[in-house]
């Protein structure tokens, strides 16, 4: 397994639709082996929950998500999923402000409020090629729709509606996320 590198903002890949994949594709030893090199990416830098293929330089439709405990979210359940050709298919409820960062914004990193579903439904394929239909609430939902932006040329910045909440990683970890600590 290896880090894979990250491209960042400007970078046209993150602004292309990405190639929906087959169910052969999928089960092919080039997506695991990509599968299996995202997921590592994610946990060994410890950055961030997800990462998106395109993020990665590669303009298919796969994401990889790891949620874990931190300090600032110690209560958080450990979250895994592979999410290959996602569509979000319902939302409940209505948008809530949510801080949110990207891997993508550069070394410095970048945050700021965006609007989320805390509720949704989606459709996607997993890392066997078995279709699903599953709800997410919460942290778990954010993240999706984040993921699935990704695949589809969006970045979390196309949202923000108050750009007085952006703030780089440093600033975040200071002012926002020393404050949810328990």
């Amino acid at each position: 397994m290896k880090v894979l590198e990250r491209r960042e903002f400007g970078d046209p890949i993150l602004r292309k639709v990405a190639k929906k994949l087959t169910k052969d594709e999928v089960i092919s030893d080039e997506i695991q082996a990509r599968i299996k090199d995202m997921r590592h990416t994610l946990l060994s830098k410890k950055l961030g929950v997800g990462l998106a293929a395109p993020q990665v330089g590669q303009g298919i439709a796969l994401s990889v998500i790891a949620i874990r405990p931190t300090k600032h979210r110690p209560k958080v359940e450990p979250f895994d999923i592979v999410l290959i050709n996602p569509k979000i298919t319902k939302t409940f409820g209505y948008c809530k402000q949510m801080w949110e960062g990207c891997l993508s914004a550069g070394s410095s990193g970048l945050f700021a409020r965006v609007p989320r579903y805390k509720k949704i439904e989606a459709s996607f394929t997993d890392e066997k090629g078995k279709k699903h239909k599953a709800m997410f609430e919460g942290l778990r939902a954010q993240v999706i729709q984040h993921e699935v932006d990704h695949l589809n040329g969006i970045l979390f910045v196309d949202h923000v509606k108050d750009p007085a909440t952006f703030m780089t990683m440093k600033e975040y970890k200071h002012r926002v996320a020393h404050k949810h600590q328990s």
